[in-house]
């Protein structure tokens, strides 16, 4: 079963005030969700920025309705239903879409909804994108904006890693480690041609003496190649010819069942990065991209108000 949408609490937040008492927003989230069914599980999901997706949902609904003057704020942080809002609980008490509030919420919500209707970045609006997006809130729809970016840079970083000669990306992982924080403040990294039973092609020192090394070894296959047990295996075997005890083997491509198994059961710490793993590491440590523009996401303090 999916998840509730944001719209999906309208009329439960309608029924959660329909006695007329006064509640706090928390409240009425809470009754929302109960009545909505949402179990334990489903409550500890979260968004990006940490809240309760559910919380998050509910109040934007909560928000909605406020601006279809359904419910209004008597006083800091407490909310009661209006006549408005019975009458809406009235039309709709088996559940309200939001397209049927913008029919029956009046021209003030009409009002605040219609920024839907405008062109985004010059391009219209098309239905599939309006339907999408009334299922998520505004900050859900950054989130998953922001995750259809990076997938899509992520592809294309992988792309350009496997046309570029084997020697870019050698380096290019070496730089990956050094961002992530290895190598310490006075340690390095080298890339080498050494090569011993399957190779080494760098090295980490975690000190400036030298004392702690990370072995890396880089192959730059298709993204749809799966690189098996006998590529790792060789590469363990090239860590036990320089005597070392720890190692990352990067690839653009997969690794089967079977390597992976072969690696979490040698003694030697053997971390496996695969394309995916590659991509999302290099997005998030700021190599190989640029950062073109930070968005700053607000919403109102609930604790301040009450």
């Amino acid at each position: 079963m999916s998840s509730p949408t944001w719209d999906d609490y309208l009329v439960p937040c309608l029924k959660a005030l329909a006695d007329g008492e006064t509640r706090r927003r928390r409240d009425v989230v809470a009754a929302a969700a109960d009545l909505l069914g949402i179990s334990e599980e489903e409550r500890k999901v979260t968004i990006a920025s940490g809240k309760p997706r559910y919380v998050n949902r509910a109040s934007w609904a909560i928000t909605h309705l406020v601006k279809a003057e359904a419910i209004t704020s008597p006083m800091r942080a407490m909310w009661r239903i209006t006549d408005n809002g019975r009458r809406l609980l009235e039309m709709f008490p088996d559940g309200m879409t939001e397209h049927q509030l913008n029919a029956e919420g009046g021209e003030s919500y009409q009002s605040f909804r219609s920024p839907h209707g405008a062109k985004i970045l010059g391009e219209p609006v098309t239905a599939e994108l309006q339907e999408t997006e009334s299922k998520l809130t505004p900050l859900e729809q950054v989130e998953d904006g922001q995750r259809r970016n990076e997938a899509m840079v992520a592809e294309d970083l992988l792309k350009r890693l496997h046309q570029r000669e084997p020697a870019f990306f050698e380096q290019a992982v070496l730089d990956l480690l050094m961002a992530m924080g290895y190598g310490g403040s006075f340690g390095g990294a080298t890339r080498t041609q050494l090569s011993n039973d399957g190779g080494i092609d760098g090295v980490i020192d975690q000190d400036a003496l030298g004392l702690s090394r990370i072995y890396v070894q880089a192959k730059r296959y298709e993204m749809s190649k799966t690189i098996g047990r006998p590529d790792v295996q060789a590469f363990v075997g090239a860590l036990h010819g320089a005597q070392a005890s720890q190692g990352v083997f990067f690839t653009t491509a997969s690794f089967s069942t079977g390597a992976i198994n072969y690696a979490e059961s040698v003694q030697s710490r053997v971390v496996l990065i695969d394309g995916a793993l590659l991509a999302k590491l290099m997005i998030k440590h700021g190599v190989g991209i640029q950062t073109k523009r930070m968005v700053k996401i607000v919403e109102l303090d609930e604790d301040y108000f009450e």
